[in-house]
């Protein structure tokens, strides 16, 4: 018995970026406000940081609000049509439900249904990740065109009165649409984990121990119902980090990773025309530059400084500035990289649109 041939989607070799979208909260967070929490100083937190102001959103504002907003500009820009998506990727580790995603609900509004949707969980990497899949279906002719967006709302789960990382963080939203290009748009990923450091970055505790407190309390009948939810509040898991360990594997393992991109790219650092670094701290991206030895015609993104550290947002958000305020840059390549909480790490080489 012969077995017939299956059909295959046509495929695309190559791929690019099309378009990229940005979303803000209006909230400003400064150095001064921080400073009401944590026994600290604006000079400090600059020095150390290289933070000065940070975007927070208001309650009613959501992690898939912001992710629409950036969208919907990606989208203007890349001249698509929500319907002609064939994917839409959201990287996110604050949506505050474990499912459905918040890429089901993000295409919906989009009017991008019925087009497979999904969330990626990578930290700081989330957005490199995104490229990486996004990628992969459009050259294996899953899809024509991808959208895929970095969104976080921190705010959400750090403690403002703790010192390892909260100062740091903000919250925003940063898209891109993947499509089929005639010339090379997106270098190969260079993406992987090393768990043996899963707990430089983490939460204080888990969401079991937050119900088994509350059940234990409740069932104990030593707290009613109303004190139930207060305690559940002030037990809600909150961000932390490592600051030591995270910032010398960022600067020694990193820039290897880095360096990897460019040559499997097949370009060297006076390729470039600009470096897009997640934006974890000012001074984690000056080493990286440093051991890069990047040329000083490059021109490195430090959009930390206004946006703090917005996790799967940081490099779509960096990104969308670079281009505003250079827009000579487009067409050039720029070398970009994610690294976070896992610990997980990804890196490409772009054409910028």
């Amino acid at each position: 018995m012969s077995v017939p041939t299956l059909k295959q989607a046509p495929l695309h070799e190559n791929t690019r970026i099309m378009g990229v979208g940005a979303y803000r909260p209006d909230v400003i967070v400064t150095n001064e406000d921080v400073c009401q929490w944590i026994d600290s100083s604006d000079e400090w937190i600059r020095q150390r940081t290289g933070i000065i102001t940070r975007h927070r959103a208001p309650a009613d504002i959501s992690v898939i609000d912001m992710a629409e907003g950036a969208a919907r500009e990606a989208l203007h820009k890349a001249g698509i049509e929500a319907s002609q998506l064939g994917a839409v990727i959201v990287s996110t580790v604050t949506h505050p439900y474990a499912t459905p995603s918040a890429a089901a609900s993000l295409a919906d509004r989009l009017g991008a249904t019925p087009a497979p949707a999904f969330d990626i969980s990578a930290a700081c990497a989330g957005y490199c990740y995104g490229i990486a899949q996004a990628d992969a279906l459009v050259r294996s002719g899953a899809a024509n065109y991808v959208l895929v967006v970095g969104a976080e709302k921190l705010s959400d789960v750090i403690d403002n009165t703790e010192r390892t990382i909260s100062f740091l963080l903000g919250d925003g939203a940063g898209a891109v649409v993947i499509g089929p290009s005639d010339t090379p748009g997106i270098g190969p990923s260079v993406w992987g984990s090393d768990g043996s450091k899963w707990d430089a970055i983490g939460m204080t505790h888990s969401m079991l121990d937050l119900r088994e407190l509350a059940t234990a309390g409740r069932q104990g009948g030593a707290l009613s119902a109303e004190e139930a939810a207060v305690t559940d509040a002030a037990v809600w898991p909150t961000l932390r980090q490592d600051g030591q360990t995270v910032f010398r594997w960022a600067v020694w393992e990193m820039a290897k990773v880095a360096q990897q991109a460019l040559d499997v790219a097949g370009i060297t650092a006076e390729d470039l025309a600009a470096f897009i670094p997640h934006q974890a701290n000012m001074r984690i991206i000056d080493e990286m530059a440093k051991k890069l030895k990047l040329p000083e015609h490059v021109i490195i993104a430090r959009d930390i400084a206004d946006a703090g550290n917005t996790s799967a947002a940081s490099i779509p958000l960096a990104t969308h500035r670079l281009l505003q305020e250079n827009p000579q840059l487009s067409g050039g390549l720029a070398l970009q990289i994610g690294f976070g909480a896992g610990l997980v790490f990804g890196a490409q080489v772009i054409v910028l649109p």
